[in-house]
């Protein structure tokens, strides 16, 4: 569709002088491994498996590790079309590129805006979270002076914003390094739950399979699916990689159903340790302290003392993720002219989207400072940063699902149906349905008022209308920028 959009044309002189000013690309050298690290770093494995997974069994009991397969299956089938689209439309620009190409120019710019939102919204959720997690270690462990949690948020705020300004692979080597020491505590977990086994009487390790009737299950399909949200990192490092044709696809089947394995092996490893009829009661009556509970029963309390500490690393590495990929989506729109070409700019050195990168930085730092001031309880913004976030992102992934299946369409491709076809009908199906039930299920993914909760639903999907009204404006008043959105050439 977006191909053969018939758009005003634009003076030779004018396209070569546009050009010239281009800003270079963004440079890296990223592997499969490297990637893949990525993007489980944007769902910080041992923040999900110790604050998100006891929250998934409050909802869904034994049926937690089952919703997992599930979502991976879901998300499995999207990746089918979305790795063939990602070979023919090789734009940098991930789902901004991917939506524009299948649905055109205006859905493309409602989809970046939604995009740089949901992604801004989620990485807000680390500042003040890392903040109450580290206060907290400093006054009980150590014994140290209180100090306000604005102070911790603003630190790992310009620690994440050095990172970013800086070459692609410095962040890959950081991300890897943490991921390793986070999924070996995993895996300990893991591991000693189910030779600890379940306490006589309490139905053992057995699993269940969920269904649409039972109780909660909208709301924990929802907290799963999100822990999968960093996979289109895949694409949107794609001039950062080395043979993305290879590296993409691999790196992108091997995150999601990394993530689906790895995180549902860590639900059924809590079920093995409570039993499987106290799971939910257990992550009800102690949804956060239940995993430092249980690995200080498992290990003890040493082990537990260094696990905190990775902790505080996993939110670092999960901000930084967030960061750069939120950056990446700035940086595409500058290079288009979308917003201010200032913030598509590439460092000389670093090969980096540095005004971008420092521009997030700057908007957090002034986010923290504001609540602050406020005197908001950094426990319930974390919360509803990430809530807000979370459901921006859900559309804009079912927005692609169905780009990619009618870019296909009007774009017929060698590649079997199954995988132009099939697979994206399935995907933008399951996808939907768990829409459908974010919005639902909206006020509990949020915990506030009748009032918050509308206007943040409200505002989400104008958010996406106001990008395809604002590409209508480009279209009458600077065609030449309208011709580039979804980074595409002119």
């Amino acid at each position: 569709m977006a191909r053969h959009e018939q758009v005003p044309t634009v003076s030779g002189e004018r396209r070569r002088a546009e050009v010239v000013d281009q800003p270079r690309h963004l440079q890296g050298n990223m592997g499969v491994g490297e990637l893949a690290m990525s993007v489980l770093a944007f769902s910080a494995p041992l923040t999900t498996v110790a604050g998100f997974i006891p929250v998934l069994l409050m909802f869904g009991g034994k049926t937690g590790p089952a919703i997992y397969i599930v979502a991976t299956v879901i998300l499995l089938a999207f990746c089918v079309g979305f790795t063939v689209m990602g070979r023919t439309v090789p734009n940098p620009g991930g789902f901004y590129a991917f939506v524009t190409q299948g649905l055109g120019r205006s859905a493309g710019l409602g989809g970046a805006l939604l995009a740089t939102f949901g992604y801004f919204m989620i990485g807000f959720f680390a500042p003040p979270f890392f903040a109450i997690t580290i206060q907290g270690y400093v006054e009980k462990n150590l014994g140290g002076p209180h100090i306000g949690w604005g102070w911790y948020a603003l630190a790992i705020v310009a620690v994440t914003t050095a990172l970013a300004y800086r070459r692609i692979d410095l962040s890959a080597k950081v991300l890897t390094a943490v991921m390793v020491l986070e999924v070996i505590v995993v895996v300990i977990f893991d591991v000693a739950s189910f030779a600890h086994g379940a306490p006589s009487g309490a139905g053992g390790a057995s699993l269940s399979l969920p269904w649409v009737t039972d109780p909660n299950i909208g709301v924990a399909l929802l907290f799963v699916v999100g822990n999968f949200f960093g996979f289109e990192a895949t694409v949107i490092f794609r001039e950062e990689v080395k043979d993305p044709d290879r590296t993409i696809p691999r790196a992108t089947y091997l995150s999601v159903a990394g993530i689906g394995v790895f995180y549902a092996l860590a639900a059924w490893a809590y079920i093995a340790f409570t039993g499987a009829d106290k799971a939910q009661a257990a992550a009800t009556a102690n949804m956060g302290g239940m995993f430092t509970d249980a690995m200080t029963a498992l290990v003890g309390k040493t082990v537990v003392d260094v696990v905190t500490v990775l902790l505080m690393t996993s939110i670092l590495a999960s901000m930084l993720s967030i960061h750069n990929v939120t950056a990446r989506y700035m940086h595409s729109l500058g290079t288009d002219g979308v917003v201010p070409t200032a913030l598509g700019k590439v460092h000389p050195k670093h090969g980096s989207p540095y005004a971008a990168a420092s521009i997030i930085g700057a908007l957090w730092a002034i986010g923290v400072v504001l609540f602050v001031a406020l005197g908001s309880d950094p426990n319930v913004l974390y919360a509803r940063a990430s809530g807000i976030g979370s459901f921006a992102i859900l559309l804009l992934l079912f927005a692609a699902s169905v780009a990619v299946f009618f870019y296909f369409r009007h774009n017929p491709s060698s590649q079997p149906v199954w995988k132009t076809a099939v697979a994206p009908i399935l995907s933008a199906a399951g996808i939907g349905v768990v829409a459908y039930l974010a919005v639902t299920n909206y006020s509990d993914l949020l915990g506030g008022s009748g009032f918050f909760t509308s206007f943040f639903l409200f505002f989400t999907f104008a958010l996406f209308l106001a990008g395809m009204a604002y590409a209508r404006v480009l279209r009458r008043r600077r065609p030449e920028v309208y011709q580039r959105i979804g980074r595409q050439e002119l």
